[in-house]
């Protein structure tokens, strides 16, 4: 019998149609819009099955500047692509004119566009010895997974053509439905990953083109991909260590003839080639890692499994794109409160101190920016300054790239007062103060003017800044731009005593000038603050007060509620500060203030900052004698101040009982109440009981049950023989108890004790 063979010829054709044009939104770039027509023809030519796909095609003209001829521009992009035809050159030319004039977002300049970009590891491309000289097709897919159940080599040689088609985007939904290929990759890498370093890296590679595309995370996590990776990096780890200290003993002496030499030499260059192999398998599987972390459910199986301890441990390696990698991971995982203390117990901080600064500038940024995640943490940010950094992040200062990052990181540094004074012995202050200078009229960066706040509140600080014409300097520019920000670092230099103080005289009047109703709240907050700072002994604050009529201000703004609370608060420091003169005491008691401020007392008794500072201006002006006849005769002022002398607050009770002392030094009647009241505080409890046993004289005996043991409270005769009948008892216990007798019998009179109280 003849059997007949018969042949079916089919012939595919392709037809590219070019689509619209457009700019990118946000790059220098031209999106080509295109549309793929495929179709398979039949042996006579005729049309049996078609497809089409939308596609684009992004076209990045980096060069692109204001200078740049775009006509050129426009012919040589229009020659290199082919998906756009001549005829369509002069779209091309507007559209890259378009781009030449297209300006930045104005919430993004120069600098910030920079700082903000998005820095991601590169992407993965095919590893040495992973090449090969055939070229895979997706029709043969079957032949390569028999190869899997082959040999290691025969495993290498099919998983390095399956790994060529999964690196297509286009054939992964295709290999995605093909469940037996992707179950035999599963299988070989779950049982030979550990036989041989390149199987494993190139498998893991596989799923890694599906892990970059957030729909196939599902068929990654089903074949339990990602804890497979998360073991091969704990014990490749292992393995490294191993190395490391086999290397160690070989190089532990010193070998003195050639063959002992050779034989190190030997073993480093193996040493090497094993690190080399190591670290692709440790990127490809960290990286597939990352892009699952996208679920944070997942993330924190990860973290479970202690990844921040892995990644850490890969920071001590040299290998630049591995260190980026796992420095995005950390960055990534930083953010959640229990990855950061993970982070604070394996000494993170030390480990990243040594890539600041370095030649990557993708890696230094990186690194940068997850220390500035960290340096949210108090501790964390001490580790920072004991390993040295700060110094080193002064120099990032004029890296332009990595200012901003830097100043972020130097400002929650300066938050903590121990750290404020070590940035004396780094070059941090003069730059910034340069900085400050060099914005001329310009809006000042946020980040600038905080640190510069917080390093203001330093007293050595404040004198650095100070030096030359630096007062000067500031002074200016607040008073003409009215910078608010600018004038609170101002402020907080004015409150050290010693060298700076004096340098504020010429500025006093400026100041006082801009304590007006017109001006901003904020604005003159920040000036009656600084003026509120100058206690110097040389400034005339009389003549201050009448030049600038500044009492009715002050008196006005004590009303309750006739502005905000912070400034109220810092009129009434004023006050204080200024009552440090007779002649000003004397003429805001002449205005009505004291009652005034007796009546902000009440409102913001429950504000202990409020009453604090009242006081303090009570005590300003008791020194006095004009104030102070004014205050105990004509005002109820000492009442409160009683009042206050048993409050919780330890500093508002220190300065009620220094005002209080001097006025009952200087006023018997009020002496006499201030002693009684302090008696009868610190006497309360006894009080108490005398009133309990008056209340309970009717009752014969202490305990009713213990009527047959009398003798054990009272004894026959007379009080005076009942307390000497007890032998223990010293003549001076005798007098006192006695004492204490006759107050319990007689009624309330008032004995000061000296077990009780002392004067």
């Amino acid at each position: 019998m003849q059997s007949i063979v018969l042949y079916c010829l089919f012939f595919t054709q392709s037809k590219v149609t070019a689509g619209s044009l457009d700019v990118h939104p946000t790059e220098k770039a031209l999106v080509v819009h295109y549309e793929v027509e495929a179709s398979i023809l039949g042996e006579s030519g005729g049309h049996m099955l078609g497809e089409r796909k939308e596609g684009q095609k992004i076209i990045r003209v980096k060069s692109l500047s204001p200078s740049t001829d775009v006509g050129a521009l426009a012919k040589k992009v229009v020659e290199e692509c082919k998906l756009i035809p001549p005829s369509r050159l002069p779209q091309v030319e507007q559209l890259l004119y378009y781009l030449q004039n297209r300006k930045s977002s104005p919430v993004e300049g120069k600098v910030e566009k920079k700082e903000k970009r998005t820095v991601k590891p590169r992407e993965l491309t095919p590893f040495e010895g992973m090449e090969l000289n055939e070229e895979a097709s997706i029709t043969r897919v079957d032949e390569y997974v028999e190869l899997l159940y082959e040999g290691i080599p025969e495993k290498i040689r099919g998983s390095a053509l399956i790994l060529q088609l999964a690196r297509n985007p286009d054939n992964l939904e295709e290999l995605l439905h093909n469940e037996a290929a992707l179950g035999a990759l599963a299988r070989v890498l779950r049982e030979d990953w550990k036989q041989s370093v390149e199987l494993a890296t190139i498998i893991i590679y596989i799923f890694f083109c599906f892990s970059s595309f957030s729909q196939f995370h599902g068929v990654v996590s089903h074949y339990k991909i990602g804890a497979l990776c998360m073991s091969v990096v704990e014990h490749e780890l292992k393995r490294h260590d191993v190395w490391r200290e086999e290397l160690r003993k070989k190089n532990k002496s010193a070998p003195e003839n050639g063959s002992l030499r050779r034989d190190q030499d030997k073993a480093m260059r193996k040493y090497q080639g094993l690190l080399a192999k190591q670290e692709q398998l440790l990127r490809v599987s960290l990286y597939l890692l990352l892009n699952l972390a996208e679920d944070t459910r997942t993330e924190l199986k990860m973290r479970n499994k202690n990844i921040v301890g892995l990644l850490v441990k890969v920071l001590d390696r040299d290998d630049e794109e591995l260190l980026v990698l796992v420095v995005s991971f950390l960055k990534k995982l930083s953010i959640f409160l229990e990855n950061k203390n993970d982070m604070a117990e394996v000494d993170t901080v030390e480990r990243l101190a040594r890539l600041v600064p370095c030649d990557h500038e993708d890696l230094l940024n990186l690194t940068l920016r997850l220390l500035l995640n960290l340096s949210f943490d108090s501790g964390l940010r001490g580790k920072m300054v004991e390993v040295g950094l700060l110094p080193k992040l002064t120099a990032m200062l004029g890296d332009e790239s990595n200012r901003q990052v830097a100043m972020r990181i130097l400002y929650h540094i300066s938050i903590d007062d121990r750290f404020k004074g070590m940035f004396v012995y780094t070059d941090c202050i003069p730059q910034l103060m340069r900085m400050l200078y060099e914005h001329g009229e310009e809006e000042i960066e946020a980040e600038l003017i905080s640190i510069c706040i917080n390093l203001a509140a330093n007293k050595r600080n404040a004198q650095l800044m100070c030096e030359g014409n630096g007062l000067k300097m500031l002074m200016k520019r607040a008073l003409k731009m009215k910078d608010c920000l600018l004038m609170k670092m101002i402020r907080n230099i004015s409150q050290h005593d010693g060298l700076t103080k004096p340098l504020f005289l010429d500025y006093v009047g400026d100041l006082a000038a801009e304590i007006r109703a017109e001006e901003e709240e904020e604005w003159v907050l920040e000036c009656l603050g600084t003026l509120a700072n100058l206690t110097i002994a040389d400034l005339d604050w009389e003549l201050v007060l009448k030049e600038y009529n500044l009492v009715p201000y002050l008196k006005d703004r004590l009303k309750p509620g006739s502005a905000e609370d912070d400034l109220i608060l810092e009129v009434v420091i004023m006050i204080g500060t200024v009552s440090m003169d007779d002649a000003c005491a004397a003429m805001l008691a002449k205005s009505g203030i004291i009652p005034a401020l007796i009546e902000l007392l009440n409102a913001q008794q429950e504000d202990d900052e409020f009453v604090c500072q009242i006081v303090y201006v009570f005590y300003q002006m008791v020194f006095h004698q004009a104030t102070r006849d004014v205050i105990i005769k004509d005002t109820q002022a000492p009442a409160y101040l009683i009042d206050l002398m048993h409050d919780k607050n330890a500093e508002i009770r220190k300065v009620c009982d220094n005002t209080l002392d001097i006025i009952a030094e200087y006023d018997e009647e009020w002496g006499r109440k201030i002693q009684s009241e302090k008696f009868r505080f610190h006497n309360n409890q006894w009080l108490e009981m005398v009133e309990s046993r008056q209340a309970d004289d009717s009752e014969p005996y202490l305990y009713d049950n213990d009527n047959d043991r009398t003798d054990l409270f009272y004894s026959a005769g007379t009080p005076e023989n009942q307390i000497k009948s007890h032998s223990f008892i010293t003549e001076g216990h005798y007098n006192m108890l006695t004492c204490f007798y006759n107050v319990t019998h007689v009624g309330r009179c008032f004995f000061l004790f000296p077990a009780f109280y002392s004067v």
